[in-house]
């Protein structure tokens, strides 16, 4: 599924660019696409879309692609925003971000 029938490309795109290089933060870039006032059963899509290896969890090396699942325009993430962005969301510390924490993120 893109991620445009969930999101509006427009907003997508903003988002994108305010976020250009080293200043990624996931919890302003949510809200800035609008995800914040989603529903849960929408950003529980949005996060399919992420896990791209469908194992149930976003790891680390998945992380650092993460924009590129919301366009394809979109950049890599440097290793700093990768580990910040997994350290923001992990609650549990086990290396990875699963579903829920994914929504505690989004909705926070």
């Amino acid at each position: 599924m893109p991620m445009t029938d969930l999101l509006k490309a427009e907003e997508i795109k903003k988002a994108l660019d305010a976020f250009a290089a080293e200043t990624f933060d996931p919890k302003r870039f949510f809200e800035m696409v609008g995800m914040k006032a989603m529903s849960a059963e929408n950003v529980k899509k949005v996060f399919q879309v992420l896990d791209v290896d469908g194992s149930g969890f976003i790891e680390e090396e998945e992380l650092k692609f993460v924009l590129k699942g919301f366009s394809k325009d979109g950049r890599d993430l440097t290793d700093t925003e990768t580990k910040a962005f997994l350290k923001a969301a992990d609650k549990d510390g086990d290396g990875k971000i699963g579903i829920d924490e994914f929504e505690a993120l989004v909705h926070e």
